[in-house]
């Protein structure tokens, strides 16, 4: 509904990406943040985006059901805040949380991108289907949106306590490598080699 909201997700994200009970998130991740708590994550987030109306993540499980223990948490822990803020009750999200297994080096390359391009539907709704025919425009509006990892791969660290980054690295390289495969992606991007993996 608004940026505390997005705000309090991006928080949420940090504070229940954790093995242990979270009874208080907003004092929790003071004590992330001041080195009073060591987390144990239940997962790596390798990328991430937020939308007004669903998000995505990509995630690498660390434990035995990591991914699920923290959709859980995540979903729970949320829609009690949202909830109480706007004075409702009830299920927040529609269903569980939907996952695609991805299973080789080719679809890990190539998700983060399709992650992060997810903003563009606010400028050019027909994107997937037509491509991108501005593409400074569509880079700039990426740069300057502030609920996605996509800032932190161009080499601005929004999000250092979210991100386990260096999986990514490993494979894009540097920020400029990033930048350069995020240029080569819209430019090629075909939304039918994609469609497998996408829950849309």
């Amino acid at each position: 509904m608004d940026n505390k909201d997005f705000t309090r997700f991006t928080n949420d994200l940090i504070v229940f990406n954790d093995k242990k009970l979270v009874i208080n998130p907003k004092q929790r991740l003071e004590d992330i943040q001041s080195g009073r708590h060591k987390r144990t994550p239940l997962v790596d987030i390798i990328a991430f985006c937020l939308m007004p109306n669903h998000y995505h993540l990509l995630l690498k499980q660390k434990v035995n059901n990591g991914i699920t223990e923290f959709m859980r948490k995540l979903g729970a822990g949320y829609a009690n805040y949202f909830n109480l803020k706007h004075q409702r009750v009830g299920a927040l999200f529609q269903g569980k949380f939907k996952s695609v297994l991805i299973n080789d080096e080719s679809q890990f390359l190539y998700i983060p991108f399709y992650i992060h391009l997810n903003p563009l539907d606010m400028i050019f709704p027909d994107w997937r289907e037509k491509g991108v025919n501005d593409y400074k425009k569509a880079v700039n509006f990426l740069d300057d949106y502030n609920w996605s990892s996509h800032t932190t791969y161009r080499g601005s660290p929004n999000f250092p306590l979210i991100l386990a980054k260096d999986a990514v690295f490993e494979c894009f390289g540097s920020e400029d490598d990033y930048s350069y495969k995020l240029s080569n992606f819209i430019k090629d991007f075909n939304f039918s080699e994609f469609s497998e993996f996408l829950l849309e």
